[in-house]
Order: C-alpha cells, then sequence, then structure tokens
C-alpha cells in the first residue's frame, strides 16, 4: 500500500503443479505477502492465452502476474517455453495498448519455492504500485 491508500490489483495466473502449490506453501508457512493479489489457478502456464491477460487489463487490475514451473521441469513438458514467448508477445501487445509493459510479470516458482512466491508477490506489488493506478480505469 502506498501512503495515499493506492492498493494495487494484482491478477496471478498460477501453475497447478508448481507455482500454485508454491503460493499454498507460503500460505501454510504463513509467510507474509501483500493481499492484493488474486489467483486464478490453471493447469500450466502454457495454456494462459494472452486474451486472459488483457481482459484482466480491461476488467480494471493495475497488473499481471504469470508463474509457473521452471524451465525444463514443466509437468507437460514445454509448456512454460510456450508461456516465455507469450511473455514477449503480451509486453509488445501491451506497450501497443498503452500499458506500460512493467505491469506485466513472467516468473517461475517450484512447489517448494513459497518463500520465493512471497518475495515475488511482494516486489510485483511494490512496482506496481509506483507506477500508480491505470489511467482509464474505473475504480
Amino acid at each position: 500500500m502506498t501512503d495515499n491508500g493506492y492498493q494495487p490489483k494484482i491478477v496471478g495466473f498460477l501453475c497447478n503443479w508448481c507455482s500454485y502449490a508454491g503460493a499454498d506453501m507460503a500460505g501454510t508457512s504463513r509467510m507474509v505477502y501483500p493481499s492484493h493479489i488474486r489467483i486464478i489457478r490453471v493447469p500450466c502456464s502454457g495454456r494462459v492465452d494472452p486474451l486472459f491477460m488483457a481482459k484482466a487489463f480491461e476488467q480494471g487490475a493495475d497488473g499481471v502476474l504469470m508463474a509457473g514451473c521452471h524451465p525444463g521441469d514443466c509437468h507437460y513438458n514445454e509448456g512454460n517455453y510456450y508461456a516465455q514467448r507469450r511473455y514477449a508477445l503480451m509486453r509488445e501487445l501491451l506497450a501497443f495498448m498503452g500499458i506500460e509493459p512493467e505491469r506485466f510479470r513472467l516468473d517461475w516458482v517450484s512447489a517448494s519455492e513459497g518463500k520465493k512466491f512471497s518475495q515475488v508477490v511482494t516486489e510485483f506489488t511494490q512496482a506496481v504500485a509506483k507506477l500508480g493506478p491505470r489511467q482509464g480505469v474505473r475504480r
């Protein structure tokens, strides 16, 4: 939260096998991270369509986090490589849409990395808070 009370709205698309389990590990271990994230559990980070992310921004999200298994550890062999390619495409699309590409982040979090999940969410929330609310979004 910033000094003026602004709390960014973050949407997180988390892979079921690793990142969602990492978030669960952070929660069960009582690790502290900002509560501004709304998690959407997906089968694989490679299944996250860029339109899902665009829709999240359209619906008022200030930032979107996509997290999956580490490269080479995907339960579907290469889903995270597809996610990485879509990430590059999405950053260009966001710039075209007039949204700062820094409002979108891709990271790799395994099931045993609850602490890393906590750090990623904290860092991303702070970065989005520094950018401030998105212009033209109804609150």
